[in-house]
């Protein structure tokens, strides 16, 4: 345990030393590019925070492109501070495109600081596929089979007596006669007082 807690004591007091570094480096630069007091102070914190919020991106697992872009803007940012602040430059003497960069950095950097903290994460389409997948709600519903219909037993032939077909015919001839219309099927087994299926195989005759 005493050894585990000495490495990261160890990586963070190395951390720390490096960070001071760059920090200073950066506002060494800001100073000699013309931003003096508060705002030379303010170039090394915006440097950082954007490398911040792009390694968070990073980490998250989304926007990756867009995170790598600003990480390295920043990287480069610092990295060029420490280079530029190593004797390679002379800065009592600093050169108007230099100028121009550190005066365009803060709305850089804050382009850059708004877009990897307010742009909303996309989903992972693969997971959303497994989800619906995976919902039992959201599985197709089985078609019902259609009802199976059963053919009917058909009736077989009732016998009918030929006297008593003559006698249905007087009997629709008569009601024709006096309403103008055939008889049909109800009427004439009223009519004759017979069964159903016997008015039917009657009626099927007279047709």
């Amino acid at each position: 345990m005493r050894v585990h807690l000495g490495r990261v004591d160890a990586v963070l007091v190395q951390a720390l030393i490096a960070a001071a570094l760059s920090f200073a480096h950066l506002h060494d630069v800001a100073m000699a590019a013309g931003q003096d007091g508060w705002k030379a102070w303010a170039y090394p914190i915006s440097v950082d925070l954007l490398l911040v919020a792009a390694w968070r991106r990073l980490r998250s697992g989304t926007a990756k492109a867009a995170a790598w872009c600003w990480f390295v803007i920043a990287l480069v940012a610092s990295l060029g501070a420490n280079v530029a602040t190593a004797g390679l430059l002379d800065l009592s003497n600093v050169p108007a495109w230099l100028r121009i960069l550190v005066a365009g950095w803060p709305a850089v950097a804050f382009l850059g600081g708004t877009l990897l903290a307010h742009s909303p994460p996309k989903a992972d389409t693969d997971e959303i596929g497994a989800d619906v997948i995976e919902d039992p709600e959201h599985e197709p519903e089985a078609t019902p089979a259609p009802p199976v219909i059963e053919a009917l037993p058909e009736r077989p032939p009732v016998p009918v007596p030929a006297a008593l077909v003559d006698h249905a015919r007087k009997v629709a001839a008569e009601h024709h006669t006096r309403t103008g219309a055939p008889i049909d099927t109800p009427t004439l087994r009223a009519r004759l007082g017979i069964p159903t299926p016997m008015a039917e195989a009657i009626a099927a005759q007279l047709t």
